[in-house]
C-alpha cells in the first residue's frame, strides 16, 4: 500500500492526531522527567511526613540542612540527584541570641526549637536555607511531591510497554514464522506451545513468572513480554501460512534463495503492518498488566513511582475525602491506554488495503 495514502488515512483522523501527539509529549517527559519535575532527587522520594496527604495547590517554608559538611549534588541526567539534604517544613521561624528557631508544621504556635549553629547562622539562615516549596498537586500519603512522582512514573509505564513488545515480537515472530514457513512437526509443536500459553490467564501466567523470577522492576518486563508473543505469533503464522503459496516466493524457491532469506526478506516485511497494530495493542495492555502487578504489590517495588503502586497506596482516601489522590494516577494510566487504543485502531484503518 501506498505510504502517503497510509499517511494521509492516518493524519485525516483528528484522534490519531491527538493520540499521537499525547504519546510523543509523554515520550518526551519521560526523557526529561528529572528535568522537569519540581522534586528532581531519586525516585523523587523526597519525604516529609508532617506535609502528608495536603491538597492541590499546597505551599509552605521548607528550611534546608545539609547534611555533609561539603554539601555536592550528586546524581545523572537519568537517575535524578542523591538525596544529600533534609528539608523541614515549618509554620514559622524567628532568631533569639544567635540562633535561629523554628516552629516545625504542624506544631503548636508556642513550640520553637533551636537549629545547630554549626550549620546554619542567623546570617546564611534566609539566604542559604530558608525557601518556599510549591506542590502544584498537593502530597502524597508520605509527603512526597505527587506531580513529581506522576512525572517520574511516566518512565516505568512506556519502559514496560517498549521493553514487553520488543521481547513478544521477538519470540512471536521467530516461533510464528518457523512454524508457518516450514510446517510438519515443527508447526505441529509451536501450534501446541501457543495453545498452552493462550489456555492459561495473562494475569495469573504473569504473576508466577515474576514470582519465579523474583519482584522487581527488570523482572515485571520480562514476565509481561513472555506472556505477550502468543497473539504476535498467531498473526505471523497465519500471514506466512498464506503468503508462502504465493507466486512470488515459489519463483525465489526456483531461483535457489535460501529458506532464511526468503522468510526474512522476502515474507516478513509484508506483514509489517499487522505487527504495528498488535503491538500498540499489546503496548496498551502492558501497561494495564503492570499497574494491575504494582497494585497487587508484584510490580515495581517502592520507591519507584509506579502508578498502580501510587493507586494501590491510596486507594483507601477514596473515603477519606481526598480522592484525587488515587484518580490523578488512575486517569494517567487511563489516559495512555486509551491513547494506544485509538492509535492502534487509526492504523488498523489506514493500513486496510480494502479501504
Amino acid at each position: 500500500m501506498n505510504r502517503f495514502k497510509v499517511y494521509k488515512k492516518l493524519f485525516s483522523d483528528p484522534w490519531a492526531v491527538i493520540s499521537s501527539l499525547y504519546i510523543f509529549f509523554l515520550i518526551l517527559v519521560a526523557v526529561f522527567a528529572y528535568q522537569i519535575a519540581p522534586d528532581n532527587s531519586t525516585n523523587a522520594n523526597q519525604m516529609h511526613l508532617s506535609i502528608h496527604s495536603k491538597s492541590i495547590g499546597f505551599k509552605t517554608k521548607m528550611v534546608v540542612v545539609n547534611n555533609r559538611k561539603t554539601f555536592k549534588k550528586k546524581g545523572s541526567f537519568f537517575s535524578g540527584q542523591s538525596n544529600v539534604s533534609s528539608e523541614i517544613p515549618i509554620n514559622d521561624y524567628k532568631f533569639e541570641d544567635g540562633y535561629v528557631k523554628i516552629q516545625p508544621y504542624g506544631y503548636p504556635k508556642n513550640y520553637f526549637e533551636f537549629l545547630d549553629n554549626k550549620l546554619i547562622t542567623t546570617l546564611n539562615f534566609e539566604r542559604d536555607h530558608l525557601k518556599e516549596k510549591f506542590f502544584p498537586l498537593g502530597t502524597d500519603m508520605y509527603g512526597r511531591d505527587l506531580l513529581s512522582r506522576l512525572i517520574i512514573g511516566t518512565r516505568i509505564s512506556l519502559s514496560i510497554g517498549f521493553i514487553a513488545v520488543f521481547i513478544s515480537l521477538i519470540i512471536g515472530v521467530i516461533l510464528g514464522g518457523l512454524g508457518g514457513y516450514f510446517g510438519g512437526n515443527i508447526d505441529k509443536f509451536i501450534v501446541w506451545l501457543i495453545n498452552v500459553f493462550w489456555s492459561i490467564p495473562t494475569l495469573l501466567m504473569v504473576i508466577a513468572i515474576t514470582l519465579a523470577l523474583g519482584r522487581g522492576f527488570w523482572q515485571v518486563f520480562i514476565a509481561v513480554g513472555l506472556t505477550m508473543w502468543v497473539e504476535v505469533a498467531r498473526i505471523v503464522r497465519g500471514q506466512i501460512l498464506s503468503l508462502k503459496e504465493k507466486t512470488f516466493v515459489q519463483s525465489a524457491k526456483v531461483l535457489g534463495f535460501t529458506n532464511f532469506r526468503i522468510l526474512f526478506y522476502h515474507i516478513l516485511p509484508l506483514i509489517v503492518p499487522p505487527l504495528i497494530v498488535v503491538s500498540a495493542a499489546n503496548f496498551a495492555s502492558a501497561i494495564l498488566i503492570e499497574s494491575g502487578l504494582s497494585f497487587l504489590g508484584i510490580g515495581a517495588q517502592p520507591p519507584s513511582p509506579s502508578w498502580g503502586g501510587m493507586v494501590k497506596d491510596h486507594f483507601k482516601y477514596l473515603l477519606l475525602g481526598k480522592p484525587y489522590l488515587t484518580i490523578l494516577p488512575g486517569l494517567t494510566i487511563m489516559s495512555l491506554v486509551l491513547a494506544f487504543m485509538t492509535l492502534g485502531n487509526s492504523l488498523r484503518d489506514a493500513l486496510d488495503v480494502k479501504n
